[in-house]
């Protein structure tokens, strides 16, 4: 029988260890997994919170700069489709606005945590 961690890659076989010495086999190997990401990606320090909101951002001004090139386009007369410009329009409005709803998520929920009594 195959428990779920034999899986994980870097550990090898678990068969034959307790419980704690299979969590720290796990937790190393996590760590080694976490390291190489962070490698990979070169930001070591940052967490998922912040890849979530940097994602975001990065969706924002790709949005954003469709719109004007789309924009700029239709102006010069090198749009075929007009139609076009509008979805931009409408891409650009939907990822800020996503973007301002995640905000207040997350300074709603850092106020709920930063008014918890302990």
């Amino acid at each position: 029988m195959s428990t779920p961690i034999d899986g994980v890659a870097g550990l090898g076989s678990l068969t034959g260890l307790s419980s704690v010495q299979r969590m720290g086999a796990l937790a190393k190997a996590q760590g080694a997994q976490q390291g190489e990401e962070a490698a990979a990606s070169g930001k070591a320090g940052e967490s998922v919170f912040g890849s979530i909101f940097n994602s975001l951002i990065q969706g924002v001004k790709d949005t954003d700069a469709e719109f004007t090139q789309a924009q700029y386009l239709l102006a010069t007369g090198q749009l075929d489709n007009p139609a076009q410009v509008g979805l931009a329009a409408y891409k650009a409005e939907v990822s800020l606005s996503l973007l301002i709803q995640m905000r207040d998520r997350a300074l709603s929920a850092y106020n709920d945590l930063r008014n918890m009594n302990i």
